[in-house]
Formats: structure tokens, C-alpha cells, sequence
């Protein structure tokens, strides 16, 4: 079976549309701008109140749904990709990690068919909202260190962020079976953080200079899947930092303030950039270095 499989050939039948990070960043429906009057709204949160709440939701549950995909396919890429050993070496992984990684597919599997169900409670179809391969593209790292980080700390991190957010809707709207199952997948998510912060100390323990690598590609990942500011801890971001819930999953104090730090950052630049998508009608073009760019920069 072929290794390192390219995200261009990922699986995906005709109902699935992809686009790419700085499409998705440059549309300015996800971002706070200011009123003709001048006037901001007061929040962007996720709440029933919000006027475009059930399409916010169900887009974030598509979402949702095809990131599940993808972690499930990156979790048994590095199952697959990588041989047993010690793991001192790039190309080795211990038999250990890689159960583990095999624990979170099935994990993720099960997500995935809990979001196809809650999609069609909420009323939404599998292709209605495009997709954005970043996820996958993480998971393509040659060494398995930089995908515990990228993956497992910063992705599966912002899981939390976005399953506590939409099990904090579910409660709002008193929606119980929306609540449930996001707090069922919210405490995998907390175990998957949990298996990549202790598997990336385990591996460098004797490699400094390695672990050093793998935080700054997670840091590079936390600022794209901050997604422009729509993670943070501003109530202007749809979706709030998951504090108490990234410290049950091995983060520090210290590591959840640079991710705030680094979100409340690309807010403001994402809110730049939208203002000038809206006034020179261009999306595909900017100035600001995102997505993939900065990945292949990494």
C-alpha cells in the first residue's frame, strides 16, 4: 500500500467541494465589520440569539463532520506511514504510538458517523458546505513528531475549542441530543491532546532540538486554525478558547496564553484583510502569508 499519501488523492466522492484556507479566510460573512453606521456589533459568539444561528451552526457541524474525516485519515496515515522502532529516528514510531493512533481512528470513525447523524437532525446534507483540506495536509509530515504536534496538540486543541462551543449551543438552544454528543466527542477530544503532548515529550526526551522543531510547526498551525481570529478568546470570534479543557488535556498555563495571544493576532489581521477583500471585490489575493504558505514555510 503506498505511504505518505498526497492530500490531492484523498477519497471524495462528487457531493464534496474543497477550497482552500485563504478562500475560507477571505470571506467576510465570518468576520466583525463594522455597520454602515459605523456601529460593531457586540459579539460574534455562537448563540441561538444571533440572527444567522442555525446556518452558523450547521456550517460549524459540516465543518465538524469533514474535519473528522480527515483526522480519522491522518490518525491511520501515521499508523501506516511509519515503521516500528524507537522513534529516535524520523521514520520510526514506537509499536505503543502507533495503538494509540489507532485508538483515536476508531475514535474518529465514530465521530464522524455521530456528525453525519446530528447534520441531519439539524437539517443540513454532506456537501452543502465546502471543505478545507488543511487538517489532512498537517498529517503529511515526514517526521511523526511534527504531526503529534500539529495534529494532536494544535487540531485536536482546537476540537475542544469548537465541541465546547457547540455544546454550550446545544444547552442554550435546549437542544439535549445536540449537547450530549458534543460532550461525548468532546472527551475523546481531551484524550487525543492528551496521548500528542505525552508521545511528543516521550519521543524528544533526548532530542531537543527536535521537540523545539515540532512546537514552533504547532505554533505555525495554531495561527492558521485559528482561522483568522474565529478562535479566540473575543467574544468578536464564533468560537471561545477552551481553557479549562486544554489544561485537563497536558497544556500549561503558558502554552494557552501564546495560543490566545496568537488568535486575538490573526483576528485583527483577518478583519484587515476581509475589509480590503470587500473593498477591492478580490478574495484571492492578499498580501498576509495563510494556509498552506505558511505550512511549506514551516
Amino acid at each position: 500500500m503506498r505511504k505518505f499519501f498526497p492530500v490531492e488523492e484523498l477519497a471524495r466522492d462528487e457531493r464534496f467541494t474543497q477550497i482552500t484556507m485563504r478562500q475560507s479566510e477571505a470571506d467576510p460573512r465570518t468576520v466583525l465589520l463594522a455597520e454602515p453606521t459605523g456601529k460593531r456589533p457586540k459579539t460574534n459568539r455562537l448563540t441561538p440569539d444571533r440572527p444567522d444561528a442555525s446556518e452558523a451552526a450547521r456550517s460549524l457541524m459540516h465543518g465538524i463532520f469533514v474535519g473528522e474525516i480527515q483526522a480519522l485519515e491522518g490518525a491511520g496515515r501515521t499508523c501506516f506511514d511509519f515503521e516500528t522502532g524507537s522513534g529516535d529516528a524520523p521514520d520510526t514510531v514506537p509499536f505503543s504510538l502507533k495503538l494509540d493512533m489507532a485508538r483515536q481512528a476508531w475514535d474518529e470513525a465514530r465521530h464522524v458517523e455521530i456528525s453525519v447523524k446530528l447534520s441531519d437532525w439539524m437539517g443540513s446534507e454532506i456537501g452543502q458546505f465546502a471543505e478545507n483540506t488543511v487538517l489532512f495536509e498537517v498529517a503529511c509530515s515526514s517526521d511523526p513528531v511534527f504531526r503529534l504536534a500539529g495534529v494532536n496538540r494544535a487540531l485536536e486543541g482546537l476540537a475542544i475549542d469548537v465541541f465546547t462551543t457547540m455544546k454550550e449551543f446545544g444547552d442554550i438552544a435546549g437542544d439535549p441530543y445536540l449537547e450530549f454528543c458534543e460532550d461525548w466527542m468532546l472527551a475523546d477530544e481531551v484524550t487525543h491532546v492528551k496521548m500528542g503532548s505525552d508521545w511528543l515529550r516521550r519521543v524528544t526526551e533526548n532530542d531537543p532540538e527536535r521537540r523545539k522543531n515540532a512546537l514552533e510547526f504547532q505554533s505555525v498551525v495554531d495561527k492558521i486554525f485559528s482561522f483568522g481570529g474565529t478562535r479566540s478568546d473575543s467574544n468578536e470570534s464564533p468560537i471561545g478558547l477552551a481553557r479549562r479543557f486544554r489544561e485537563l488535556a497536558g497544556f500549561t498555563n503558558t502554552e494557552v496564553q501564546e495560543i490566545a495571544d496568537v488568535s486575538l493576532k490573526a483576528l485583527e489581521e483577518r478583519k484587515a484583510f476581509s475589509a480590503a477583500s470587500l473593498n477591492d471585490g478580490d478574495t484571492e489575493h492578499s498580501e498576509t502569508g495563510t494556509g498552506t504558505e505558511q505550512l511549506a514555510d514551516a
